[in-house]
């Protein structure tokens, strides 16, 4: 299981967001379609009806987030708080216009970088754009996954995963004028 960006992928399977277990929210990207995951939130949108992906209320870092986490922790461990694990809102867009709302986990305790949360949005909305980018890129992601053992890359090497399946997906849709150049 690794982290990349905003995606957890485990053993080929992509999610945004962490993983979750159990009951727990969260959202699957299978090259069927979108998958809501956990109580309160299941359901699946075939890709022909996604006519947009987003993401909103994700953490990014910074040193008052830095900070703040640490604080959190120190609330949550030493003092008995409650567990307020930072969530993030995917947003799936159907034919109708209509907007889904959904929850995922972060997997970034104390946030993403802006750089991998750029890339991130940017290879979410590129997933909307055609068949072809959507199965190249996942199976890209996906193939990653099952050949990588062990924890998350570096900030470095996750950011130049999520530039080389940007670069798949414009080599997909080259008439689409190029997700990796917004």
């Amino acid at each position: 299981m690794a982290m990349v960006g905003l995606f957890w992928i485990a053993e080929g399977d992509v999610y945004v967001g962490a993983k979750p277990s159990g009951l727990a929210p969260g959202v699957r990207l299978t090259p069927e379609g979108v998958v809501a995951l956990g109580d309160k939130q299941s359901a699946f949108w075939p890709w022909e009806d996604v006519h947009s992906l987003t993401i909103d209320d994700v953490p990014v870092k910074s040193l008052k987030r830095r900070l703040g986490a640490a604080v959190d922790m120190v609330l949550t461990v030493g003092l008995g708080g409650t567990d307020g694990a930072p969530t993030m809102t995917v947003r799936v867009g159907g034919p109708d216009g209509a907007e889904t709302e959904l929850t995922a986990y972060t997997a970034a305790a104390v946030g993403y970088s802006a750089t991998e949360y750029d890339l991130s949005r940017t290879l979410l909305a590129g997933l909307t754009q055609g068949a072809g980018t959507l199965l190249t890129t996942l199976t890209a992601m996906a193939e990653w996954g099952r050949r990588h053992e062990g924890g998350s890359p570096r900030a470095a090497a996750r950011e130049a995963l999520l530039r080389e399946w940007l670069a798949v997906a414009d080599a997909t849709e080259p008439g689409r004028g190029g997700l990796s150049g917004r």
